[in-house]
C-alpha cells in the first residue's frame, strides 16, 4: 500500500484540489512532461543530462521557479545538490543539505513518504534549509527516489510563490521521480555490468597469459630433450613437436594481442599469422589474400591458424629444397553466408605422387586431416604448378 502523503492543511478551509481551467491545463500539461521524461529515459540519455532535464521539466510543470536532484551521500548523511534549476551560481553540484528527520527532504527519504509544505515560515514540523532560505523559498515538495536498490535521494520542487502545491502536484512529482528511478537502476545496472565485465575481462587476460607460458615452457622441455637425444629419428619428433606446440603458441599469441574473445576477423588475423611466420622465416615471402569482415568463432579461427601454419610452415621446409629464394600464396575467400575457401600455394617442386588428400601417413597430414575433420572442411590438392591445398570449411556462427 503506498505510503500517505504528509500535507499541510490549507488555510482557512480553502479547497485546494478546486479544479479550475488554469488547473486543469496545468494537469495536461504535467502529463505531457511525464511522457517526455518516459521518451527521454528509454532514448537512454546520460543520466547527467537526465536529471537536469528532469528538474527543468518539473519545475515547468509545478510552476515553480526552483527545483533540485538531491543525492543522498550516505557517508556523511547529507544531500548533494546533483541537478537543479533556479539555483545560484555554484550551488548545483556543490550545496548540501541535511539529511536528518528535521528537514523535509530528509523526512520523505527516511520515511519513504512524499512530503508537501506549503509555508515554511510557519512550519512546525520540520526546520527550513539554509538554502531555501537564502533563496526565499516559500514552499516545498519532496519525494524519494527509490528505483529497485538502495534509495538514490529525493526529487524536490520550490517556490517563492504564495500558492499552494496540491496532492495532483505531488502525484505529478512522484511520477517524474518513478521514471527517474529507472533511470538511476539502469545506470546502476550498466556500471555493474561494466564492472563484471572488466573482471571478466582481466580473468582472460590472466588465463591467456598462462597458457601461452604453458605453451612456451612445453616447447623449451621438447627442444631441450629433442638436443640431447642420440637417437636421430626421436630428436625429429621432438623438433617436429616443438615446432607445432610452438605454431599453436603464436596462434594463441596472435589471438590475445589482438583482443579477441568470442569471435574473430578471419582477414586481418591471417595476415597477422601469416606475418608472424614470415618474421621466423625471413627467406619466404607470404602473400595473403584475404578478405575482411568474415566473423568465425575464436575456436574455428584458431583450427584455421594452426591448418595454415602447418601448411605454410610445410611449404618452406620441403617445397623449395636448396632454394634461397621461396613464396607462399595464401588466399582466403567467401562470405558470411557461403562456405570459406582457403587456398595454401607454393610454385615449388610437387607433392610426390603417392600423396593424396586423406590419405598421407606423415604426421603434419595426419594432424591436418584431423582438424579438417573437426571442422567438417573438405580438402583438395591441385598439382599443375607446384601445389595447393584448397580447403572449403563452413562457417560456424559467431556470437554476437
Amino acid at each position: 500500500m503506498a505510503e500517505k502523503p504528509v500535507v499541510e492543511a490549507a488555510p482557512n478551509g480553502v479547497d485546494p484540489f478546486e479544479l479550475t481551467k488554469r488547473a486543469l491545463e496545468q494537469r495536461i500539461r504535467q502529463q505531457e512532461i511525464l511522457a517526455e521524461l518516459g521518451v527521454l529515459a528509454l532514448r537512454g540519455v546520460p543520466f547527467h543530462e537526465l536529471t537536469q532535464q528532469t528538474s527543468v521539466l518539473v519545475a515547468e510543470g509545478m510552476e515553480a521557479e526552483f527545483a533540485k536532484v538531491l543525492e543522498y551521500l550516505r557517508g556523511e548523511n547529507v544531500f548533494l545538490v546533483r541537478a537543479g534549476v533556479g539555483w545560484d551560481e555554484g550551488v548545483v553540484g556543490v550545496a548540501t543539505v541535511g539529511a536528518d528527520l528535521e528537514s523535509p527532504a530528509g523526512f520523505a527519504l527516511r520515511t519513504g513518504k512524499p512530503v508537501i509544505s506549503n509555508h515554511l515560515d510557519k512550519e512546525d514540523r520540520f526546520r527550513t534549509p539554509q538554502l531555501l532560505l537564502e533563496h526565499g523559498v516559500h514552499r516545498a515538495a519532496n519525494v524519494i527516489l527509490q528505483g529497485d536498490g538502495a534509495p538514490y535521494g529525493v526529487l524536490e520542487v520550490d517556490s517563492r510563490a504564495k500558492d499552494e502545491f496540491t496532492e495532483h502536484d505531488l502525484s505529478f512529482l512522484q511520477g517524474a521521480a518513478n521514471i527517474l528511478g529507472m533511470a538511476i537502476e539502469r545506470q546502476r545496472f550498466e556500471h555493474n555490468l561494466a564492472e563484471a565485465k572488466v573482471r571478466q575481462d582481466v580473468l582472460f587476460r590472466e588465463i591467456d597469459h598462462r597458457v601461452k607460458n604453458s605453451l612456451q615452457l612445453i616447447v623449451s622441455i621438447l627442444s631441450l630433450q629433442s638436443s640431447s637425444s642420440n637417437n636421430p629419428e626421436v630428436a625429429h619428433h621432438l623438433k617436429e613437436a616443438a615446432r607445432r606446440i610452438s605454431a599453436i603458441a603464436r596462434v594463441h599469441r596472435r589471438l590475445y594481442e589482438t583482443n579477441m574473445v568470442e569471435s574473430v576477423d578471419l582477414g586481418p588475423y591471417l595476415e597477422d599469422l601469416c606475418r608472424d611466420m614470415h618474421d621466423s622465416a625471413p627467406s619466404c615471402q607470404i602473400h595473403v589474400e584475404a578478405a575482411a569482415g568474415i566473423n568465425v568463432p575464436t575456436n574455428q579461427a584458431i583450427n584455421i591458424g594452426i591448418v595454415v601454419s602447418e601448411l605454410v610452415t610445410n611449404a618452406t621446409k620441403h617445397a623449395y629444397p636448396g632454394r634461397t629464394e621461396q613464396q607462399v600464396w595464401v588466399t582466403l575467400k567467401g562470405t558470411p553466408s557461403e562456405p570459406l575457401t582457403l587456398s595454401i600455394r607454393d610454385q615449388g617442386i610437387g607433392l610426390p605422387g603417392d600423396v593424396e588428400a586423406g590419405t598421407a601417413s606423415g604426421m603434419g597430414m595426419r594432424i591436418l586431416t584431423a582438424i579438417l575433420q573437426q571442422m567438417d572442411a573438405s580438402l583438395s590438392i591441385n598439382r599443375a604448378r607446384g601445389t595447393e591445398f584448397v580447403i572449403s570449411i563452413p562457417i560456424e556462427v559467431a556470437p554476437s
